[in-house]
């Protein structure tokens, strides 16, 4: 009979252990969730330009982009942000409302502030679109 109890009791302590590991654990998840948004704006990178291409992964003169886009992120990796919308979906959607796309692939650059300062819709050949980087200081 004592051992019954003893084992009730360790199966209490055991539970009790578990809840308030997991109350721990979930707490420091919010903590490192809330962290890196402060710890982003010290580590992140300032990108000297924002080149955002809305368009479609359907779209022919879009899936032509893919390779330009790839090029100057690989070449001004730590100089230029590369960023995708597709317009056509649920999640798209919302940027081309934002951006006032009449038409795709658009491409917008936005300057280190985020103001946008050039525009081009259509298929934006990579030796062109490097003399819109250049403007902004891209190398």
């Amino acid at each position: 009979m004592v051992s019954n109890y003893i084992q009730r009791f360790l199966l209490i302590l055991i539970l009790l252990a578990s809840i308030l590991v997991t109350g721990y654990a979930q707490n420091t998840k919010q903590e490192e969730k809330q962290k890196p948004a402060t710890e982003q704006k010290k580590n992140a990178v300032k990108y000297k330009v924002t080149f955002i291409e809305l368009g479609s992964v359907r779209c022919i003169p879009c899936q032509k982009m893919q390779p330009v886009m790839k090029s100057i992120k690989e070449k001004y990796a730590n100089q230029v942000n590369v960023v995708f919308h597709n317009v056509w979906t649920t999640e798209g959607k919302p940027f081309a409302e934002q951006y006032g796309i009449e038409a795709i692939p658009t491409q917008v650059f936005l300057d280190e502030n985020g103001k946008e300062y050039s525009r081009h819709t259509g298929f934006f050949p990579e030796k062109e679109l490097i003399k819109i980087l250049q403007l902004k200081g891209v190398k």
